[in-house]
């Protein structure tokens, strides 16, 4: 597969635009092993993690970037994140009465809801904004916020497939290198005008550096060294433990006792399974006897 998990970032000497674009391989299968749902869920889950792939280029610090939405459809949650490691990691769930749900995209999946963009660094605030689910499609709903929260001009492409996942993205950025604000908006109405030509099959089968070359070979694009992403969970048997503590003896007393003596707790993200034993939970809790 061609640039197998790699974003990279490129700019125009002509006008203030800049852009990302990004294919997810190996990590999306990944993810997607452990989400074995319909084409159009899997659609849906595959546009979150090519937009927070897409995002994370906006972390400067140490920290976690998350895309996550909520809503009353048959989709009731979905979630994607990026650290700046490039690590990267999402989960989708139905609710309950959904068997197979038919339908694509943020209107008809998840239906009215609420979604977040969620920037968390190892130290600092926590920050969070909210992204107004007033689309069916994704790319229009960040858009939106791109423009109403941040005053940044935004355009977005997804493609999902079988295999990968991919996305695309310009921003118009404040006026540097031309001081005429009609000739770089000029600039950025024909950018986007060509970027709309890109198929899906296109984004998906062809190296990064064709797909950019087919639509902006009129334009002087630079395109910088690529940044590689991967799957990994940040689950450990280690945190686990700390969430039992967290619970309080009684709690984590009673647990043991309904799961017959063995509290198993698995990862949502990765599937993976942690068993704690009455040993375990003797040895977590001290001195604390169970009763």
């Amino acid at each position: 597969m061609f640039d197998n998990d790699l974003l990279h970032r490129f700019l125009f000497d002509e006008c203030d635009v800049r852009g990302e674009i990004v294919t997810l391989g190996a990590s999306y299968r990944e993810v997607m092993n452990n989400n074995p749902y319909p084409e159009g869920v899997r659609e849906l889950l595959g546009e979150f993690l090519a937009a927070v792939a897409l995002l994370s280029s906006t972390l400067k610090f140490n920290g976690m970037i998350s895309l996550q939405a909520q809503g009353d459809g048959a989709v009731s949650m979905v979630m994607a994140e990026c650290d700046h490691h490039k690590n990267l990691r999402g989960i989708i769930r139905l609710k309950d009465s959904a068997d197979r749900p038919q339908g694509r995209g943020v209107g008809e999946l998840l239906g009215k809801g609420i979604m977040a963009i969620t920037i968390e660094p190892e130290r600092g605030e926590r920050y969070q904004g909210v992204v107004p689910m007033d689309s069916d499609n994704l790319a229009e709903c960040l858009e939106h916020y791109f423009y109403q929260s941040e005053q940044l001009k935004t355009r977005l492409w997804f493609a999902t497939g079988e295999h990968a996942c991919t996305g695309l993205m310009l921003q118009a950025l404040p006026t540097q290198k031309h001081a005429d604000p009609d000739e770089n908006r000029d600039h950025w109405e024909t950018l986007g005008t060509l970027a709309s030509t890109v198929k899906d099959e296109e984004l998906l089968g062809l190296p990064h550096a064709d797909v950019l070359y087919r639509l902006f070979n009129e334009y002087q694009l630079r395109l910088f060294d690529p940044s590689e992403l991967r799957f990994r969970c940040s689950c450990s048997r280690e945190r686990s433990a700390n969430a039992l503590l967290s619970l309080g003896r009684e709690e984590v007393d009673q647990l043991l006792i309904e799961q017959g003596g063995k509290i198993s707790i698995d990862c949502q993200f990765c599937n993976q399974h942690y068993s704690f034993n009455a040993g375990d939970i003797q040895a977590l809790l001290g001195d604390q006897t169970l009763h």
